[in-house]
């Protein structure tokens, strides 16, 4: 316990570092907070269950207005790639108060997603595809989403932690048909086999839209793999989230 908290506390230190001179940028803007709990449980080799909750705010841990949560069902076609099914409740608020109404938008929400996945050397590439079908307080309506993920794993004092950056556009099938573009740049530890962290900025760009809103967040993110051992695994290798940022 006591190594794993001074793990933790080198991880940290060393993205405050890394990160140093774009909170010098950050500082001068408003930043919001982007909070992501991921939990992952494999039934077999080709079969697993996800869940995940968000909560967000428009400042920095304040005027909470968005929170999430979703699950489904993934099933692994081979090491590359992967189709899924979720669900999930999405509710936003007003920007000027924490949950204050009324709510501006109220959604349940299904999509079918396939990723797609490359290694250059020890880069990998994740190509994400999501069609969703979304239930809102203003009507049905589907969107579409593609993101491509870059991760790479560096070395610091022996300990091994993963950059990455993605970006992900949101389409639809009625004009004018762009809806949005979300860019995120961050830092990965997998602590080991059942425990990741990250921590990142992310930036979005909206085009009139009335879902959730924000446009810089300081992201967080916690995610647990594996948590109750149905069987022995090989340890994987450090891999991206998935399913997270939405």
């Amino acid at each position: 316990m006591y190594l794993f908290a001074n793990r933790m506390r080198i991880f940290y230190l060393i993205s405050i570092l890394l990160l140093s001179n774009t909170c010098v940028v950050l500082a001068q803007l408003q930043i919001g907070s982007w909070n992501i709990l991921n939990v992952k449980q494999d039934l077999n080799k080709s079969w697993n269950l996800f869940t995940e909750a968000q909560i967000r705010s428009i400042k920095f841990y304040n005027n909470f207005h968005y929170y999430e949560y979703k699950a489904g069902l993934q099933y692994t076609v081979n090491q590359q790639s992967t189709f899924s099914f979720g669900v999930g409740k999405f509710d936003t608020y007003q920007i000027t108060g924490n949950f204050k109404n009324p709510k501006s938008n109220n959604e349940l929400r299904t999509w079918l997603q396939f990723t797609l996945k490359n290694n250059i050397n020890t880069l990998t590439i994740d190509h994400r595809y999501r069609a969703e079908q979304r239930i809102t307080s203003n009507g049905y309506r589907n969107r579409f989403r593609y993101r491509v993920s870059l991760l790479k794993p560096i070395k610091i004092n022996k300990a091994e932690i993963g950059v990455y950056a993605n970006n992900e556009i949101f389409f639809t099938n009625n004009a004018p048909y762009f809806e949005r573009n979300r860019f995120s740049i961050g830092l990965q530890k997998k602590w080991n086999t059942n425990i990741t962290t990250q921590l990142a900025f992310l930036n979005q760009f909206d085009y009139k839209i009335n879902d959730e809103t924000g446009r810089n967040f300081f992201q967080i993110s916690f995610l647990f793999n594996n948590l109750f051992a149905l069987k022995k695994k090989q340890p994987n290798k450090q891999t991206n989230n998935l399913d997270s940022n939405d």
